[in-house]
């Protein structure tokens, strides 16, 4: 299965009797935390199980050492393995190159990457998540395991995922952030597991990396290549690049065999590192992470299409560098509160009666209290007041309304709120550190047909700083819909293509 609902369970690996849980070659921090979850689970079932890795080498690196030695993880290197009942490839995919092929009775799959070929039935592939820590970790909840009932496996959990997401710069999916915020680790143990992370080779590649670099004056933009490197240098060359008073946002990268990992940097509020990433990668890989930090892979077979042959680095390095030019050319920002929209060449639109969700948030936080609301689109900053109404739409969307305003424009319904997307989205209290899930609270409503808007479809991208939340935009892309409230000419938002047919009808 790839990327949608958890469909494959570890308790079907309970018929078998001798089980092998197997990493990639040279395995990384995720790939030693995930194997490690399946082995505790299998462990805890009373199972007769391995948990190995194969390759020519050892384990060297000094954090990983420290990892498995801190905490015991049983893993061992093999070199030949006696066919098991079920071998559980994790942060892999069996037949991959960079996994020993070991014989089985029957195979089973638990990863995060891009799926490369034919999956065997016993397969969870969850391509949208940013580490398989955290594909783990929801197969453990699905079989009742808290992982924070054992300190050791939510630390390794904490720190895979940390990892694999350049320390949390490349997270996107909700379901990694709630790994990332409700883990109870041991500090202690990931500060010496971070400290341990850089050699005397890395220190001479940030430092080579930081001396030759593409910059442009007028998009204050910075482009640096490192040699191949471990992801977190990346992070930490782009970081320090971007301290530099000339730079607003900054690109660093790593030509690898199978690819260009990019680290991306920003620290204006008109440049979202992820959406950036996102742009940077589109067509050619996967990118994102969250607004300051973000990063990402261009697939080198994917790559080689745009670049014909075998590209050498100063065309990769061109290839970047339009990439960052065509996201700063052509592009609308739109500051909400201040901007007069010209209506001229948009169509009057009313929203369609449709089922959507409201939660009334003094029902949940007190007042005052400062929450960020999750969803699939991204984190929402909002402080609680007494008439503010959190919507829930048709695909997971969530925007806040004020109490005034939906009382004019929705009709309550007495009939349960039913959800249907992909991830319910959750308020997290700051204060706290909580999650609370929305759906619980949420009731149905249905517009009243009051619901008028202007819209006109985009043609070039834009940037919303709508009036509810100065300080992150909304993105529009071509095929999107630029809207504006016919009662409220500052309340100017983006709809996605796919949603705005199935909530608006012209009139």
């Amino acid at each position: 299965m790839g990327g949608g609902e958890v469909g494959m369970k570890l308790s079907d690996f309970l018929k078998y009797d001798s089980i092998v849980v197997q990493c990639h070659d040279n395995p990384d921090a995720d790939a030693l935390a995930s194997g490690y979850g399946v082995y505790f689970y299998l462990k805890a079932q009373g199972k007769k199980v391995h948990f190995v890795y194969g390759g020519r080498s050892p384990i060297q690196k000094s954090n990983l050492v420290l990892m498995v030695s801190e905490l015991n993880l049983p893993i061992e290197h093999a070199d030949m393995l006696e066919a098991p009942e079920l071998l559980v490839t994790v942060d892999c995919q069996y037949g991959q190159g960079n996994v020993t092929k070991f014989d089985a009775g029957q195979v089973a799959v638990i990863d995060h990457h891009q799926i490369s070929g034919p999956l065997p039935p016993l397969s969870e592939v969850r391509s949208n998540l940013g580490a398989c820590a955290t594909v783990v970790r929801e197969l453990l909840r699905q079989e009742g395991m808290d992982v924070n009932a054992d300190r050791g496996l939510a630390t390794a959990l904490y720190y895979g995922l940390l990892t694999d997401t350049n320390n949390f710069t490349e997270i996107s999916h909700p379901l990694d952030k709630d790994l990332r915020d409700d883990a109870v680790f041991d500090r202690s143990l990931i500060l010496r597991f971070r400290n341990a992370n850089l050699s005397l080779r890395e220190l001479e590649i940030a430092g080579a990396a930081l001396m030759n670099y593409h910059y442009h004056e007028e998009y204050r933009y910075a482009v640096a290549m490192a040699e191949p490197c471990d992801p977190n240098i990346l992070g930490m060359i782009s970081d320090l690049m971007l301290e530099v008073d000339a730079v607003d946002t900054c690109l660093v990268y790593s030509v690898l065999p199978f690819g260009v990992k990019i680290s991306v940097r920003s620290c204006v509020k008109e440049v979202k590192a992820s959406e950036l990433a996102a742009f940077i990668t589109e067509g050619v890989g996967s990118g994102g992470g969250h607004l300051e930090k973000a990063g990402g892979l261009l697939q080198m077979e994917l790559l080689e299409k745009e670049i014909p042959g075998n590209p050498p680095e100063e065309d990769i390095q061109e290839f970047l560098v339009r990439r960052m030019d065509d996201y700063f050319d052509d592009i609308q920002i739109i500051h909400a509160k201040e901007y007069n929209m010209d209506i001229a060449g948009m169509t009057a639109y009313k929203k369609r009666k449709v089922p959507l969700g409201y939660v009334e948030a003094d029902q949940i936080f007190p007042t005052g209290a400062q929450i960020c609301i999750r969803t699939l689109e991204g984190d929402l900053d909002v402080r609680i007041h007494k008439d503010l109404l959190v919507m829930i739409g048709i695909q997971g969307e969530v925007y806040p309304n004020d109490r005034a305003k939906f009382e004019r424009s929705y009709n309550r319904l007495d009939t349960p709120y039913v959800f249907s997307g992909e991830y319910a989205p959750v308020v997290r209290d700051v204060l706290e550190g909580k999650n609370v899930s929305l759906i619980p609270y949420a009731k149905t409503c249905v517009s009243s047909g009051e619901v008028h808007i202007y819209a006109k479809e985009l043609n070039h991208r834009v940037k919303v700083f709508t009036a509810w939340d100065e300080e992150k935009y909304m993105l529009g892309k071509e095929g999107d819909y630029l809207a504006v409230r016919v009662d409220d000419p500052h309340d100017i938002y983006v709809i996605e293509r796919r949603i705005f047919h199935k909530t608006y009808e012209r009139m």
